[in-house]
């Protein structure tokens, strides 16, 4: 039995993704932002950090998305979300993980918490805007890989693959938004119809339709 400290399309949503495509036993925790919950002296036990998510496994608290992603997809080794050891493909697998988590999210989190990164308010407009030039330039390198590949790591699907699906949604409201790349538009469309993120989604109760329409 899993415990997933989660709230709707935040961080949580790739562990979450996971969690359903290995078909787990997993409970799912609603962390109340609206509260402030996720900095509350019970959460702050499990998770120093004071975000989410955090993923409870026999006990054990663990905390950064892609750290979480890890932990399954190793613990699962059947459901091919990570290559094996000696796979050629394994250290692409952490490259790209390493860059959606140091780059694109790293971006993205600058680009929605503004002020946590600067003392005067009065930049916050520059910041915005060279963020959107960061995040389209990380989004314009995951659009070449996608070119000839069907997924980032190739032929097959990957629990980065989740992972990117996570941050595009989020990357929507960007001027130059993931739809508006030719491969990435096209990758995500069809990652759409994957049955984890469907399920995921539903439960979440997160509108994908900006993604399925063809414009």
């Amino acid at each position: 039995m899993f415990q997933l400290y989660y709230y709707p399309n935040n961080a949580s949503l790739a562990p979450h993704f996971l969690l359903h495509h290995v078909d787990a036993d997993y409970e799912l925790i609603l962390v109340d932002k609206a509260s402030n919950s996720q900095k509350s002296p019970d959460y702050l036990r499990l998770n120093p950090a004071g975000r989410i998510p955090t993923l409870v496994v026999n006990g054990q608290p663990i905390f950064e998305s892609a750290a979480i992603c890890i932990h399954i997809s190793e613990l699962y080794p059947e459901s091919g979300l990570i290559p094996q050891i000696g796979d050629p493909k394994r250290p692409l697998f952490f490259q790209w993980l390493a860059f959606l988590t140091n780059t694109l999210q790293a971006e993205l989190m600058v680009k929605y918490y503004p002020h946590r990164h600067t003392d005067g308010e009065s930049t916050i407009p520059n910041i915005l805007a060279a963020q959107d030039d960061r995040i389209a330039e990380a989004l314009a390198i995951i659009d070449a890989q996608l070119a000839h590949n069907d997924f980032l790591l190739g032929d097959n699907l990957s629990a980065c693959d989740y992972f990117l699906f996570m941050l595009a949604e989020w990357s929507l409201p960007v001027p130059k938004s993931p739809m508006t790349f030719e491969h990435l538009a096209r990758y995500l469309r069809r990652m759409c119809d994957n049955p984890s993120i469907q399920a995921v989604c539903g439960i979440e109760e997160m509108d994908l339709s900006e993604m399925t329409s063809e414009k």
